[in-house]
């Protein structure tokens, strides 16, 4: 193993099973099993907070989403779509009565071609429905502003990108002051700053005894930033600030446990993650009890995030914030997963209600139906487990993210094969690793590649083969012929996706690359 990388972070398989089962007991105790439960609104809560979104809505899988999002706007006619992707985008359109019309890939990320979209467009055109494929994100900008120069609707089917996040112009601006315009160090409201100002310069001058012990700690953690005590931004007073990492500290006392100001903490996390604020929660007890923890995830959020100086050009933000919805899917082969179930994330709290009905047979209250809905509500037993998932996810990124780092170390220059490398100004989940065969090149076709690796019990995935557009319910529409989309014919005709999992070991790894490189 001399000079390759080595693996070293680990993480659990799946959540702990006593903690689990300790749920199930609280579900059990408290009898209600469906319909919108303590542990299905409590999930909701901590993927708002954790995805940087407001509304989201769970399902019981990752398909309902995509159909629910059609009918929720009301789409009509024609969506113009991808033919690489899994068979369930193009299923929801069909389920709506909709015509697909596929365009061509970019082969550089295997995502929808924006230079595509336009052509396809007719005057029964509606709506755009592109794919993070892999969990690389498509060119949002410019799909956003076609979309806005023809008044089409824009669903993301974000399966593959939970946890994504970009580095957008949308939430950037330029100059030394920018922090001033772009977090609102003064309100609009003399009258409210004043009372705001008042406040924070008491605050500052009669700290709480974990306020004490974490500026203490601020000041001297060798991170060379420098933090601000009880810092206005716009019509908040955040209690640690570092203008140049664009990061926000908050210390939570016992009232941040109600119902209410939970809530409340909620919709403050999201207009803060809108402006491009990164925000870190601690309790009180967490800080006092074990400072060392503290620090440890205050360092890792500090190393990921860019430096602001001369404006904030390049904030990261959740790729989920572009478009009118985006759908997630939890399937249990996915980073983050519920066992099975999805979600479905939106722009208003109208039309998440809109969509709850939705998923609720159409029902609004106990004897009104509002639209022909259907049943798709997550149930408590996923949505507990779900809660205990979302505590690894970040484990099990860097887990995943350090096997396409030796991935890519030990197969870039193998000839015939080439894969994704990262894109820039990119937060990656590590979804998964294509790799592409190109026959002439290895020596050996994909399928014989695919084929040999089973023999090794090493399993593979053709994903995406074959495209959509070949099977037989599509196969008809013009937009399916092979000559409109030679790219996407191309990668489906030649990708093989590697293993990917948080819980591979190094040993699992390299027995991999042995039998792409090797031939094996």
């Amino acid at each position: 193993m001399d000079n390759t990388s080595q693996i070293t972070v680990t993480c659990p398989l799946l959540p702990d099973l006593e903690e689990y089962n300790a749920l199930l007991q609280d579900i059990w105790n408290r009898k209600w099993i469906t319909n919108n439960g303590y542990y299905h609104q409590q999930l909701e809560k901590a993927l708002a907070e954790y995805l940087g979104v407001e509304y989201i809505s769970l399902f019981t899988n990752g398909t309902l989403p995509l159909i629910t999002a059609l009918q929720a706007l009301r789409i009509q006619g024609e969506v113009i779509t991808t033919p690489y992707s899994f068979v369930a985008t193009t299923h929801a359109i069909w389920w709506n009565g909709l015509t697909p019309v596929f365009v061509d890939i970019d082969p550089r990320t295997g995502n929808i071609d924006p230079d595509k979209i336009e052509a396809a467009i007719t005057p029964r055109t509606t709506a755009i429905m592109p794919v993070h494929v892999y969990g690389k994100p498509c060119d949002v900008e410019r799909i956003d502003a076609i979309a806005k120069k023809y008044n089409l609707r824009v669903i993301y089917d974000a399966a593959h990108a939970f946890g994504v996040k970009i580095a957008s112009p949308k939430f950037s601006h330029e100059g030394k002051e920018s922090f001033v315009s772009k977090w609102g160090a003064h309100t609009a409201d003399p009258v409210l700053y004043g009372k705001l100002k008042e406040h924070a310069e008491y605050h500052r001058k009669h700290p709480t005894e974990a306020e004490s012990v974490l500026w203490n700690i601020l000041k001297a953690n060798g991170l060379e930033l420098h933090f601000r005590r009880q810092h206005i931004i716009q019509d908040f007073i955040v209690d640690f600030f570092c203008v140049d990492k664009g990061l926000s500290i908050e210390l939570d006392g016992g009232y941040h446990f109600t119902q209410e100001q939970q809530e409340e903490d909620a919709r403050r996390t999201y207009k803060l993650q809108q402006l491009g604020v990164t925000e870190l929660r601690f309790t009180n007890e967490e800080l006092l009890h074990n400072p060392d923890q503290v620090v440890s995830k205050l360092k890792e959020t500090v190393a990921q995030l860019p430096s602001l100086k001369g404006g904030v050009r390049g904030r990261l933000v959740s790729v989920l914030q572009y478009g009118d919805m985006s759908t997630l899917s939890f399937h249990a082969t996915k980073v983050y997963n519920t066992i099975e179930g999805g979600a479905l994330i939106c722009r208003s709290k109208e039309m998440k209600e809109h969509i709850d009905n939705l998923k609720n047979f159409g029902f609004r209250g106990e004897t009104t139906v509002v639209a022909p809905g259907i049943n798709s509500k997550m149930d408590e037993m996923r949505a507990a487990y779900g809660l205990l998932n979302l505590k690894q996810v970040d484990a099990a990124i860097e887990a995943r993210r350090q096997v396409a780092i030796r991935y890519r170390e030990a197969l870039r220059g193998v000839e015939g094969i080439t894969f994704f490398d990262d894109m820039p100004g990119v937060r990656h989940n590590y979804s998964y690793f294509p790799i592409f065969v190109d026959e002439a090149q290895y020596g050996m076709s994909r399928d014989a590649l695919y084929e040999k690796m089973k023999t090794q019990n090493v399993l593979g995935r053709r994903y995406f083969y074959p495209l959509i557009s070949t099977f037989s319910p599509y196969d008809k529409y013009a937009s399916a012929t092979p000559a409109n989309l030679p790219n996407a014919h191309k990668l489906a005709d030649s990708v093989i996706c590697l293993p990917m999992h948080h819980a591979l070991s190094q040993e699992d790894v390299e027995r991999v690359i042995q039998c792409v490189a090797n031939k094996i």
